[in-house]
């Protein structure tokens, strides 16, 4: 990649506030605050995160706002220590609202929030709690939370789900409340899961909301930094390259590195990859039926051994009479992916759970299919992968709650479309155009789980989206970067078909598949 001064950018100055906060990438995933506003775009470190599935917004976002208010709770029985009035915690109520109240039982959401509760993360709780922690709460009466110990806790009756109440700020809404012994409240704190894992928190009072970015001290400092190449815009990104000479993954790198070591980059874009891979090998080994009431089959194992039958490798499939081989590779491992995603395994968030298995399919397409794939076209392809993810999601959305799956699916297939002209040496004018291409024919795309699990249609929609990507890029690289429709004109369609879009259509499985197909 190209070499970087970094020593210029640690004298950058310190972003300004807004309101007294600072611009973090949870209140951009929001949308609270003006991208023109913010001193830096999201980064791959915001826009692919390591996580369980089977969502981002209705499972990550959610165990994050449980281990949040854990924390919170034991901040506030420290000050009432301090002051000689310690109540007993002696109960916990979980109500959750709009989607995640809809569809909240078959995303896992209810399971997360209590593994929340009890100090764990997403990034890193075990394969063995996620399986068992539910269960164990559930006979033994109460969740051991860290710095309270053991608290009563009913999964029937403490968890409430409200599908018919949405909250103002947005349709991802759930309260956490604490009492003691005499019933009164202890905390009562409010969060909002919008799309990626991120999470938004009331801190106001009843009456007089207070939204604020749930964000770690590292975020802060990061976002505490200005990037010497700020862009909100396509036309904006095209324009730094035209400037500058450099490529999109230069520009985002520089970005990248001026918050961070370029090694804690590279390092963070292997730990991306190596998820990725290795979700792919699990999901191409497991067998069985998927959690869920619908007993949706496994297909990836029997897809790999039928292809592993027929030829030594991925590569000789360009050897073998059928032209279209490498597709059914690339079908592979998005559904590999997404079977392992749907089973509440650990995926990439890229940029979402429900769209996890698009970007690891072209990413193996290239490795295994491109000639002269190397580690800088893995890092290229996730750095321009960011730069596309990142205007999206700042100026539309990549939630299914928000937008519909064009939001999911679609954001993916553009993200990876733009990583794998990129890694293939693309023009900034070519990856831009194939980004648009892939987001523009998924516009309209509805999100209608059926039974609320993200399974049907979610897990064949990644690898048809796959596919897509791989022919815009192709489309892309064969042009010179001409089109009619931009990149931004698609992003803002897309933006506005959501906001027109029908909430049944938005993740809530009150519509489309959701309801027209019979539940076996």
């Amino acid at each position: 990649m190209t070499a970087l001064n970094t020593n210029a950018l640690t004298a950058l100055p310190v972003v300004p506030e807004v309101d007294g906060e600072l611009i973090t990438p949870a209140a951009l995933m929001a949308g609270a605050v003006d991208p023109e506003l913010a001193s830096r775009p999201l980064s791959v470190f915001d826009l692919m995160r390591v996580g369980i599935g089977p969502s981002s917004s209705h499972t990550v976002g959610p165990m994050r706002a449980g281990a949040a208010f854990g924390a919170a709770l034991v901040r506030n029985l420290e000050r009432r220590r301090q002051a000689a009035a310690l109540p007993q915690v002696t109960r916990l109520t979980v109500e959750l609202y709009g989607s995640l109240g809809a569809t909240g039982r078959g995303h896992a959401t209810d399971r997360a929030v209590v593994m929340g509760l009890g100090g764990y993360n997403p990034k890193t709780v075990p394969q063995e709690v996620c399986s068992n922690f539910w269960d164990q709460v559930e006979a033994q009466g109460y969740v051991q939370m860290p710095g309270l110990g053991q608290v009563p806790f009913s999964t029937s009756k403490d968890i409430m789900f409200l599908p018919g109440r949405v909250l103002s700020y947005h349709v991802n809404g759930m309260t956490l409340t604490a009492y003691d012994a005499a019933g009164a409240e202890i905390l009562r704190r409010t969060y909002f899961s919008v799309g990626g894992g991120f999470v938004m928190e009331d801190v106001g009072s009843d009456g007089n909301p207070e939204i604020r970015a749930l964000a770690t001290a590292e975020t802060k400092e990061v976002s505490a930094t200005v990037a010497p190449y700020p862009f909100s815009s396509a036309n904006e990104l095209l324009a730094i390259c035209r400037r500058t000479g450099l490529r999109i993954s230069d520009v985002v790198l520089a970005n990248e590195v001026s918050a961070r070591t370029e090694q804690e980059v590279i390092d963070y874009i292997r730990l991306l990859e190596t998820t990725m891979m290795q979700c792919i090998e699990a999901g191409c080994k497991a067998q069985g039926v998927l959690p869920g009431v619908l007993g949706v089959h496994r297909r990836a194992n029997a897809l790999y051994q039928r292809l592993l039958a027929e030829e030594k490798t991925p590569a000789d499939a360009y050897c073998r009479r059928d032209p279209l081989r490498g597709m059914d590779w690339v079908n592979l491992y998005a559904l590999a992916v997404n079977e392992e995603n749907a089973a509440g395994h650990r995926v990439v968030t890229a940029p979402t759970n429900g769209s996890a298995g698009i970007m690891p399919a072209v990413l193996a397409y290239y490795r295994h299919f491109c000639p002269g794939a190397n580690d800088d076209g893995v890092r290229r392809f996730m750095l321009a992968a960011t730069a596309v993810g990142a205007l999206i999601k700042t100026n539309a959305s990549i939630a299914g709650a928000e937008v519909g799956c064009q939001g999911e699916v679609g954001s993916a297939s553009s993200m990876a479309a733009a990583g794998l002209t990129e890694a293939l040496g693309g023009t900034p004018e070519q990856v831009e155009n194939a980004a648009e291409i892939a987001m523009e024919h998924n516009l309209g795309l509805t999100c209608d789980p059926v039974g609320g699990l993200v399974q049907i249609p979610c897990i064949e929609r990644n690898a048809v989206a796959s596919v897509k990507a791989i022919n815009a890029s192709r489309m892309a690289l064969w042009g010179e970067g001409r089109h009619q429709v931009s990149l931004d004109t698609v992003i803002e369609t897309m933006r506005q078909t959501g906001e027109d879009m029908l909430s049944k259509y938005k993740e809530t499985s009150l519509g489309g598949l959701a309801v027209n197909v019979v539940e076996c």
